[in-house]
């Protein structure tokens, strides 16, 4: 009996040097060799200042940016989360249509526009940092004019958003999206 707790004492030992040393050094060691950037966490840094992650959305309500999709969370990483409400909710449906009449209104568009679903709805994750190209297309005008826009300017907006649009994975796995963290910084590099 006493051989065998000291074998088990033993094994314990090795496999938490094991997989709970060894592997996890190697892992990070082979993704810093091999893709540091997204080992990292996608850091963007401009002029030595950290101004976020790729992957992470951040609040922006100004009218001079796009606007990300709505956070659960406020987009406070720690407790990130979806709101946990579900589709018959009266909360959640008051929240929607909340959102709904606020992205019309600040993009002036017409009541009856069809607001793209992540506009409205938070992701899961309340961090999520794309969203679809119309509901990027859908604010254009209200950056144009925050900005005073040319048309040639606002045409220049328009090709930026589509050279943002990240393509579905391996062409099938998603859908088409515009990260708008980046495609803010882009704007800011526009003349």
């Amino acid at each position: 009996m006493k051989s065998q707790g000291m074998i088990a004492v033993k094994m314990l030992l090795a496999f938490t040097i094991l997989t709970g040393i060894l592997y996890p050094l190697m892992i990070t060691g082979l993704a810093q060799l091999i893709f540091p950037h997204q080992a990292n966490g996608s850091l963007v840094k401009k002029d030595g200042r950290l101004l976020g992650s790729e992957l992470i959305g951040q609040k922006t309500d100004s009218s001079i940016y796009f606007w990300p999709r709505p956070s659960a969370t406020d987009y406070n990483t720690l407790p990130s989360g979806g709101s946990n409400l579900g589709p018959t909710s009266e909360k959640l449906k008051n929240l929607a249509e909340k959102r709904r009449k606020a992205f019309v209104f600040g993009n002036n568009l017409r009541t009856n526009t069809v607001v793209p679903a992540e506009m409205v709805f938070a992701s899961a994750s309340g961090l999520d940092p794309h969203i679809s190209p119309r509901a990027a297309l859908l604010q254009m005008d209200r950056i144009a004019a925050a900005r005073s826009f040319s048309k040639q300017q606002k045409r220049q907006l328009e090709e930026l958003i589509l050279k943002k649009t990240e393509l579905p994975q391996f062409s099938l796995l998603g859908e088409a999206r515009v990260n708008v963290f980046m495609l803010n910084l882009a704007l800011d590099k526009t003349p």
